[in-house]
């Protein structure tokens, strides 16, 4: 994925955030908790939300073939393509999906499941790049 290092430090953010928030800690609610936790962008290139969104423009989106996040995702996008038409009626989907994507999103649109391998993924990779610096002592 074009974006998978700023969505991982993203989803890594608000899983520090939701952490420092518990007083008890059960891992899974803490990743159904952080998908629905407010991201700093659509994790979608412009150009993939541009193809769906005029798809869903003409009718011919396959929606019912998306999973359940996904289709959430593409649908709010969607939404806000169409307040932004109203107010730049000038611009093109293209143009007003990049505009979009770049928002923050109410979520990330994730399922827990997926949230968990992309923390573990993570967390493994900070503690190989903490246990090289602590090498190099």
């Amino acid at each position: 994925m074009e974006y998978s290092q700023e969505r991982s430090d993203d989803l890594m953010r608000a899983y520090d955030e939701y952490l420092a928030s518990c007083d008890y800690i059960r891992m899974p609610d803490v990743y159904n908790n952080i998908v629905n936790m407010p991201s700093r962008r659509f994790w979608v290139s412009d150009i993939r939300a541009a193809l769906v969104i005029s798809a869903m423009m003409r009718g011919e989106a396959r929606l019912d073939k998306m999973c359940a996040s996904k289709r959430e995702m593409y649908e709010e996008i969607y939404r806000r393509v169409a307040i932004m038409r109203e107010k730049y009626p000038d611009k093109t989907t293209s143009e007003l999906c990049a505009m979009v994507v770049i928002q923050p999103a109410p979520k990330f649109y994730l399922t827990p499941g997926s949230a968990k391998i992309m923390v573990c993924k993570a967390r493994k990779e900070w503690i190989r790049r903490k246990q090289q610096r602590l090498r190099r002592f």
